[in-house]
């Protein structure tokens, strides 16, 4: 799962991001909330950690912009704004959750999870072109012909189907199905790509899975 989090407190974003990259999530950083906006808006994040005081824009106001284009991807706020005016303010702009600072760590995870869970169980069916995935069933379709897949192979096409349109980076996808600590360098994901390829008898026109040379995949419809 891709993080963004926008904080100008150096100590707290280098912080965050060594935590977080150790429980198996990719983090960015943004000090400045008009060029997190930006990089908000392309799309490929999973969650947004947000500072309310940052340089540029505020996190009220990136909230606010954010969620106009992505009413569904999770916000929690990161603040020092502690009254319960400003909490209900915050909630009100758009966020899922508020956490006051200072703020415990494990707490944040979990929260964390809680988000990305609810946001994961809305999607139980899920379509690239043609194939079609049910993550209640562990089925995969092919127009109408089921297609069988290993549980690696079945948990990687379900990774690439929740990032339709996103570039997956090769870290990000082997912390998500497989052990954060497997060997990246070995050519094991290229190996269970090529097999799903095969499996699922894509065709020129149906390039559903694309190689991003020197980043990773990204899942598409053409």
């Amino acid at each position: 799962m891709n993080i963004l989090v926008i904080e100008d407190e150096p100590g707290i974003a280098n912080f965050l991001k060594q935590g977080l990259e150790e429980e198996a999530y990719s983090v960015d950083i943004e000090e400045n909330g008009s060029e997190g906006l930006h990089r908000a808006l392309s799309g490929s994040y999973d969650l947004l950690l947000l500072d309310w005081m940052v340089p540029g824009l505020s996190g009220i106001e990136v909230c606010r912009q954010f969620r106009k284009k992505f009413p569904d991807t999770p916000i929690i706020f990161l603040t020092a704004k502690d009254t319960v005016e400003e909490t209900i303010f915050g909630l009100q702009a758009g966020a899922n959750d508020y956490l006051k600072k200072p703020f415990n760590f494990d707490e944040l995870v979990e929260r964390i999870k809680v988000q990305l869970r609810s946001k994961s169980i809305d999607q139980e069916s899920l379509q690239l072109g043609n194939i079609n995935l049910d993550s209640n069933t562990h089925q995969v379709f092919k127009a109408e012909e089921e297609i069988p897949l290993t549980q690696k192979e079945f948990a990687l096409l379900e990774f690439l189907m929740r990032n339709k349109g996103k570039v997956c980076k090769r870290t990000r996808i082997m912390n998500a199905v497989w052990d954060s600590h497997f060997d990246y360098n070995t050519g094991v994901l290229d190996v269970y790509i090529n097999s799903l390829r095969k499996k699922l008898k894509l065709q020129k026109e149906e390039d559903y899975i694309q190689t991003i040379r020197g980043v990773g995949y990204i899942a598409r419809e053409i």
